[in-house]
């Protein structure tokens, strides 16, 4: 402990150690109270500061209460605003009553919802560009609800794309998961068109089809015969599928569990079909859709999802972004879509996915409905400037 007399004149040394001071119990306090949040770390800041040293000290020394103020910025995990303890939403840290009234606007978005649009029943009409709001997505956006807009012109793309694909010569049309096991019984077939949309992932439809052919010219395309069947064996068959290995052992698996869970058949409802190993929503809906001809869902893959967001069809009113995920792009398509069309939404959208509409250079010239498309010649502008700029890289 340092010790003044009167006759120390030396104003700078004394505002030296009045500052030590000043900041030993202003930081003991700080953690004392757990005060985390700037602003209130800066109110108590200046509050003690008034009430345990003395006023000149107060206006000679701003760097120091400048340097607590930036010392206690990253402490704000719990923070306090003047004794009240605050709580982390969506919109920031908000006390009590600011929650309870966040919470109310909330609830009276949520209850302008119609019933019409609620999970289950069937949807209205086309009425042009009508607001409705979408709650839970499943993503990581925290706004509960989304507003999103059905399109104008919906009924005219669709008739333009069955017009183009009048002819039926894409793959889907004749080696698609649909087509998996059309002359085999019932239970036999709802299996062959589980084991084609399990292996159908990331894989293109000509070799899942090789694959599915393969099985059922082994005599193992059934659950009895998956089950006996060596794990290495199912692997080389179905060679060269994406992810033949792991895929594999999920065919083991899953006809395994048939035989003891379900009678040897595949399960009936969508929620048990999601808890076999390696099968997604995309292909629960459509073992339900094609195996049981029970409607839940669309099934949406990489081309239903890419062609959704290419036409608007998928995208929010506010930001006009569009889904990140083919989960959300189902949801928000079932939500205004006409459940008749669920079903054959797929397999249209697939087969324009794999002759017109591809993922890489989309022939929007030989396009139908490019003139009412928001994406149309957009990517294929962008293919071609890309291209020549490799093309001018190359020749320097």
């Amino acid at each position: 402990m340092l010790e003044f007399d009167g006759a120390v004149s030396d104003m700078r040394l004394l505002g030296i150690c009045t500052r030590l001071w000043g900041f030993g119990l202003t930081h003991y306090k700080l953690f004392q109270t757990g005060i985390r949040n700037k602003a209130c770390v800066k109110a108590e800041i200046e509050d003690f500061a008034y009430k345990n040293s003395p006023s000149s000290t107060i206006s000679s020394n701003r760097n120091a209460s400048r340097a607590l103020v930036r010392r206690t910025k990253q402490l704000k995990k719990h923070p306090t605003q003047h004794g009240v303890c605050l709580e982390k939403t969506s919109k920031g840290f908000m006390d009590n009553e600011s929650i309870g009234q966040f919470q109310s606007t909330q609830q009276r978005k949520k209850s302008k919802v119609s019933r019409k649009y609620e999970s289950g029943l069937e949807p209205v009409e086309d009425q042009g560009c009508a607001e409705l709001e979408i709650e839970d997505f499943g993503s990581t956006n925290s706004i509960s609800s989304i507003a999103l807009r059905i399109p104008e012109n919906w009924k005219e793309v669709l008739d333009g794309i069955r017009k183009m694909r009048a002819s039926q010569g894409a793959p889907v049309d004749t080696m698609g998961c649909e087509k998996a096991g059309s002359l085999l019984p019932p239970k036999d077939r709802r299996f062959a068109v589980l084991v084609s949309a399990l292996l159908s992932s990331q894989t293109k439809d000509e070799v899942t089809h090789g694959a599915v052919q393969r099985l059922s010219q082994k005599g193992i395309l059934s659950i009895e015969g998956i089950a006996n069947a060596n794990e290495a064996d199912i692997k080389d068959i179905i060679y060269p599928v994406g992810f033949y290995s792991r895929k594999a052992g999920y065919l083991k698996k899953v006809a395994m569990l048939c035989q003891e869970k379900y009678n040897g058949d595949i399960p009936k409802s969508l929620k048990e079909l999601l808890s076999l190993p390696g099968i997604g929503p995309k292909m629960a809906h459509l073992i339900m859709n094609i195996g049981w001809e029970d409607v839940q869902g669309i099934c949406v893959d990489t081309h239903v999802h890419r062609i959704c967001n290419r036409l608007g069809w998928v995208s929010f009113s506010d930001s006009k972004q569009n889904t990140g995920t083919p989960e959300e792009t189902r949801k928000i398509l079932e939500s205004w879509l006409p459940k008749d069309e669920w079903v054959p939404i797929n397999p249209l959208l697939v087969g324009f996915g794999q002759t017109i509409c591809t993922p890489l250079r989309p022939h929007c010239g030989e396009c139908l409905v490019s003139n009412i498309c928001p994406a149309a010649f957009k990517e294929t502008a962008n293919s071609k400037s890309n291209s020549g700029t490799l093309v001018k890289m190359k020749k320097t």
